[in-house]
């Protein structure tokens, strides 16, 4: 009989050996912790579609914020939950407003030790739900949004925003905010744009998070889930633009998007394991059906494998710990 000479499992034999030749690693300042802050609450609420993630208080978001700078993660990103809405989303520009509050009481926290992101969008300020304002017929205005865009990206650097991250699949979107940003004499604050945006079922939990009022779709302007080369010209646009990073979202289901937009462009790439992808785990792990721990660490990695350079995931924070 004869045996085999080249013999992989040699390298899989112990722990050691296989972190010597592991060809993927996930670190905590690869990792961005999506929070949400809400208005009007003095104590933070759970969200039950997202079990062990809440909306917070402005108080509770600061310490939030503080245990991300001391587990070394690479950013937060800011999420607004206004007490009112309107058709324009005018609580989006205004600097008392949640969302342009919190980024200041966040930026005044961790100063330096941890980007402060902040999601430029209209859909949790307009109550119809959408990322932008509506023309005559109801449909999404997509020039007439980008000049609130513009506002409302000044709104969030003056704030003390070190990214913005317009994530409202509008054309031109990223041009109009750095041509803004610019000529506010903001020209330090960065873009990570959600380049490739996917109209997906997996946002459910999300618009829990939110308090999301949206009436229809956003198969208008998010991307159609059956199309790859689509989110690889959307982020070449956007970089052409002046994007510092792009983005792909979600990340589970469009594991091969990540890895062509990689290839593609020459910017760091960011990858958003969506609240969909974060409660089926939960779910899964809650009935006892699988280890929880290994599957977020699996996750995880997968994304990276994938090619994200960084990852925006609800698991931060307890990722950076289990990488401990």
């Amino acid at each position: 009989m004869e045996f085999p000479v080249v013999r992989p499992r040699r390298l899989r034999r112990t722990p050691a050996l296989r972190r010597m030749v592991a060809e993927t690693h996930v670190r905590p300042e690869q990792l961005i912790l999506p929070v949400f802050v809400r208005e009007g609450i003095n104590e933070p609420v759970p969200i039950s579609s997202m079990p062990g993630v809440v909306q917070h208080t402005r108080e509770s978001l600061k310490q939030a914020a503080d245990e991300a700078a001391e587990l070394g993660l690479g950013g937060i990103m800011l999420f607004g939950v206004p007490q009112t809405k309107d058709a324009v989303g005018s609580g989006a520009l205004d600097p008392k407003g949640i969302l342009n509050v919190a980024i200041a009481d966040v930026a005044a926290q961790v100063g330096d030790a941890l980007p402060v992101m902040s999601d430029l969008c209209l859909d949790e300020f307009t109550d119809h739900g959408h990322c932008g304002v509506l023309d005559e017929s109801g449909g999404v205005d997509n020039d007439a949004t980008l000049e609130i865009y513009a506002q409302m990206a000044l709104a969030h650097a003056e704030a003390g925003a070190a990214l913005v991250g317009p994530s409202g699949m509008m054309d031109g979107q990223v041009g109009v905010i750095r041509e803004a940003l610019d000529a506010g004499d903001h020209t330090d604050v960065a873009i990570l744009a959600y380049s490739a945006k996917y109209a997906s079922a997996f946002y459910g939990p999300f618009r829990e998070a939110v308090d999301s009022t949206l009436q229809g779709d956003r198969r208008t302007y998010q991307q159609d889930p059956a199309n790859a080369l689509e989110g690889v010209r959307e982020a070449l646009i956007d970089v052409a633009e002046g994007a510092d990073l792009v983005m792909v979202k979600p990340a589970l289901a469009y594991l091969d998007v990540i890895r062509q937009v990689r290839d593609a462009v020459d910017v760091p790439v960011a990858a958003y394991n969506i609240s969909g992808e974060y409660s089926m785990v939960e779910a899964a792990a809650a009935n006892g059906w699988i280890d929880r721990d290994a599957a977020i660490l699996e996750t995880l990695t997968s994304i990276r494998r994938a090619g994200a350079d960084v990852v925006l995931t609800y698991w931060a924070a307890e990722a950076a710990r289990l990488l401990r």
